[in-house]
């Protein structure tokens, strides 16, 4: 049985991953060749939110809860968050947000939510970030893990690698080996079965039926996970979390260095393009949240700030 204790280390949890990727991508940020990368390192801006109250430019707190949940509109305590926004030099754009939301889900969205048929009441905390770079030869990339409890209580999460240069788009490239050996070897640890079951979720999700290509090279992606023991999940997700802040960085250490053209640059905005096909087109939080009256800015933080369509 799922209780305050368990909220209260997921949530702590959270916070801690949010706070080391941040000190990790501003790292990242100060070492970056000023060659390459004019002008001062970029700082992330921390914005608290209420929930239910108007967010500031730049947060996903909407879309961390809306993947699987809904304001009840009430004006009793519902939760809220922290939005975390870097604009740089290296970090064309990155937010990594986290939040502590609860109440009720509204009738007809309870009855698709596992365990809120019965109660309508909810609680879900998670972290939720996507970096979109300045260089194309450094990969855009996806993160989330999340707890959710209704009568049930489940976690779910993953990462997806998106390069934004053709010859980077394929299993075979270093980046996608590495990424995707981080993450099975997090997997492994607990069953060997989970990685080849989430990695096939991961393409089956981040997948644009309409243009019949990936978004990414892929990654995990994982949802009720409930394997029955609430201390092995949530170690599970924990290693998730640990595994993107192992292997992210490391691949934006080494890739960062590299010049890149203005060829190159026209053709990262035409795959960030395709980011943002996604998530209007499929991706089930953005639509959520835009169905049920969330922050607009809030929600479509996540859009690249230069795409382009021919």
């Amino acid at each position: 049985m799922i209780d305050e204790t368990h909220k209260t280390k997921a949530r702590a949890w959270f916070e801690e991953l949010r706070d080391s990727i941040m000190a990790a991508f501003e790292a990242l940020e100060r070492e970056a060749p000023a060659d390459l990368y004019p002008g001062q390192p970029g700082r992330f801006v921390r914005t608290p939110w209420t929930r239910g109250a108007p967010a500031a430019e730049g947060g996903e707190k909407d879309k961390i809860a809306s993947d699987q949940t809904t304001p009840d509109h009430t004006t009793s305590d519902q939760g809220g968050g922290v939005m975390g926004m870097m604009r740089g030099r290296l970090f064309e754009k990155v937010g990594v947000h986290t939040s502590t939301v609860y109440g009720e889900f509204s009738p007809d969205f309870a009855k698709q939510i596992p365990g809120a048929d019965k109660d309508p009441r909810f609680w879900a905390s998670g972290i939720s970030l996507i970096a979109h770079m300045a260089n194309p030869r450094v990969p855009a990339v996806h993160m989330n893990t999340r707890m959710i409890v209704t009568t049930k209580g489940w976690f779910g999460g993953g990462a997806d690698l998106n390069p934004t240069l053709d010859a980077d788009r394929r299993a075979d490239h270093p980046d996608a080996v590495d990424f995707h050996a981080r993450l099975k070897a997090a997997c492994d640890g607990f069953d060997e079965g989970w990685y080849g079951r989430y990695k096939k979720w991961a393409d089956d999700y981040f997948w644009l039926p309409h243009r019949g290509e990936p978004r990414g090279v892929g990654g995990i992606f994982y949802d009720h996970h409930d394997s029955g023991d609430w201390d092995r999940d949530f170690a599970f997700t924990q290693d998730v979390g640990k595994a993107f802040l192992d292997i992210q960085p490391a691949i934006i250490r080494r890739r960062m260095g590299e010049s890149w053209t203005g060829a190159e640059r026209h053709e990262q905005a035409k795959w960030r393009g395709r980011y943002v096909e996604f998530n209007l087109l499929y991706d089930r939080g953005t639509h959520f949240g835009l169905k049920t009256g969330g922050n607009v800015e809030s929600i479509l933080s996540s859009m690249p700030p230069i795409a382009e369509w021919k």
